[in-house]
């Protein structure tokens, strides 16, 4: 599946449901792990484990089975593997803690 694809099916999941702060950072040139990175914030355990599962049931629903999941029903952090496309869902607090836009941001081309 071409990444935009990829991407925007992954967007579509988490805006359907309602997820906050959808931010895309393109690692391709950091990385060889993803070329895409989706970070959202979720408003409780429960809603940011229902974000990943529309996530990963629109994949499926396309064809594509993601790679893995991590994280559970009471995370504040659910990682979604595509491939290509690696979708992280977290709570606002865990997203503050862990600041992975500004971790990636600093990384050296």
């Amino acid at each position: 599946m071409h990444i935009d694809t990829l991407k925007n099916l992954a967007v579509d999941a988490l805006e359907e449901l309602k997820a906050r702060d959808i931010t895309q950072l393109d690692v391709s040139k950091l990385t060889e792990v993803t070329d895409l990175m989706l970070i959202a914030s979720g408003t409780s355990t429960r809603h940011v484990a229902a974000l990943a599962q529309n996530v990963v049931e629109k994949a499926k629903a396309s064809g594509l089975a993601p790679r893995g999941v991590e994280g559970g029903d009471n995370a504040d952090w659910v990682l979604v593997d595509l491939g290509d496309v690696v979708v992280h869902i977290m709570l606002p607090e865990a997203r503050a803690l862990y600041d992975l836009e500004c971790l990636w941001a600093d990384l050296p081309n």
